[in-house]
């Protein structure tokens, strides 16, 4: 891995979390994800399941955890299955973990390797009265492909039907709503690595520039900081482009006048960052533009206010609508007509900023939480207000990274990354 080692305290606590919310007697397994192939011999990278890496810090393929607080041999309280390795394999993929190297990065002391996973897990599975199985239950989430995961699921009720099963999920989208000392700090390391980026790309960016030029000088800096490289798809889109919320091509010609959105953040050691900033290509906002952009950056900066514990985020969302529609009736885009004739599931603000202001984030970009209960300290949130104007080519979004405090404001992990218009002009031309 690229990243430091981390403070297996993460994980200890983490698991202590966990078995807090399990019945008594109970049993919960998770898996390491696939190493997905493409063609021929061809894998994409690893991308470790999210859930297996909160509760040990395991970042490895064919990985199982099995945690049992109540099991009566105290040994089998957590347990790793792990590929065995040997010197072939240290040769011809590289170093794996060892028993001794996976107890210093979970703090788990039990490990086993895989082959003898059947045997151990009847010896644990018989004495359990419920099991606890994961599956992927984000909101937005794509389930279409079977993973390890599912595959284990379909295994463990074959072999033993009669058992209790129950969903991990639920516990696992609380626990890790709740952000640790150490995940901030890891996350912080990716939004500083982001600020690198930015800071490098302001000083690249002028009229005839590609969009993938862009992308390059970004990913230079990811890597060169230690980061596997972005946390996500990223958007560079310039002109018009900014008017296509998911635009990924990045394939365009920035021209002068124009005004780029560039929506990217680094990863690192598996922590998202997801950052949105504007710029002019030529170094220097028209009027227009420049009202435009400060009318997103006023709400963002209200909006952020909003971020406290109590807070429910339907309440939060329509709250955010509000300061929109005011600036959008300062901007001429919308008018009172407008807005005594809109549609109440659809607001006259939505024709120019029809996406959610905020999402979780942590270990995925969109990270997992619950959207129905009020807000708690220690949870990190994204905040990106936008105004897209299809007819004058012009899309503004300005996106950070939060964490919400017991009291007063969210701690804003990009602070210190350029936000103002004045200050992002000053740097393009210095």
């Amino acid at each position: 891995m690229k990243y430091d080692l981390i403070d297996n305290a993460l994980f200890v606590r983490n698991r202590a979390n966990f078995a807090k919310h399990l019945k008594p007697k109970s049993l919960a397994v998770f898996n390491s994800n696939d190493i997905v192939t493409t063609s021929a011999d061809s894998t994409m990278p690893f991308q470790q399941h999210r859930d297996i890496f909160h509760l040990s810090g395991v970042d490895q393929e064919e990985s199982i955890l099995v945690l049992f607080p109540d099991a009566t041999n105290s040994k089998h309280r957590e347990v790793l299955f792990l590929k065995e390795t040997s010197e072939l394999i240290a040769i011809w993929e590289g170093e794996k973990l060892t028993k001794e190297k996976a107890f210093e990065v979970s703090g788990i002391q039990t490990v086993y390797w895989l082959d003898q996973f059947e045997t151990i897990f009847k010896t644990m599975v018989t004495e359990a009265e419920n099991v606890y199985l994961n599956t992927n239950e984000h909101l937005r989430a794509n389930t279409e492909g079977q993973t390890r995961e599912d595959r284990f699921i379909d295994w463990c009720k074959e072999h033993y039907p009669l058992q209790n099963y129950r969903r991990s999920a639920p516990i696992m989208h609380e626990i890790r709503s709740i952000k640790h000392s150490i995940e901030i700090d890891l996350m912080q390391k990716a939004c500083n690595i982001t600020e690198s980026a930015v800071r490098r790309i302001l000083g690249f960016i002028k009229p005839d520039v590609w969009e993938y030029e862009i992308e390059a000088e970004i990913i230079h800096e990811f890597i060169r900081n230690r980061s596997k490289g972005f946390a996500y798809t990223p958007i560079i889109a310039s002109g018009g482009n900014a008017c296509v919320l998911h635009y990924i091509e990045n394939n365009q010609q920035c021209k002068d006048g124009d005004v780029i959105l560039m929506d990217f953040g680094a990863e690192y050691a598996n922590y998202a960052s997801d950052l949105t900033r504007c710029v002019p290509v030529n170094g220097k906002f028209t009027p227009r533009q420049k009202d435009v952009y400060n009318a997103v950056l006023r709400v963002k900066k209200e909006a952020e206010k909003l971020l406290r514990p109590g807070t429910l985020l339907s309440e939060y969302h329509l709250e955010v609508g509000k300061l929109m529609e005011s600036e959008l009736l300062g901007l001429k885009l919308i008018d009172q007509t407008d807005i005594k004739n809109q549609d109440p599931n659809w607001p006259a603000y939505k024709k120019y900023f029809m996406h959610g202001t905020s999402h979780y984030i942590g270990l995925d970009t969109h990270d997992v939480g619950s959207w129905t209960k009020p807000i708690q300290a220690g949870m990190a949130f994204t905040c990106e207000p936008g105004i897209y104007i299809p007819e004058e080519n012009l899309g503004i979004r300005i996106e950070d990274d939060l964490v919400v405090q017991e009291k007063g404001e969210p701690f804003n992990l990009m602070s210190s990354i350029p936000i103002e218009a004045d200050e992002i002009e000053d740097l393009m031309n210095t």
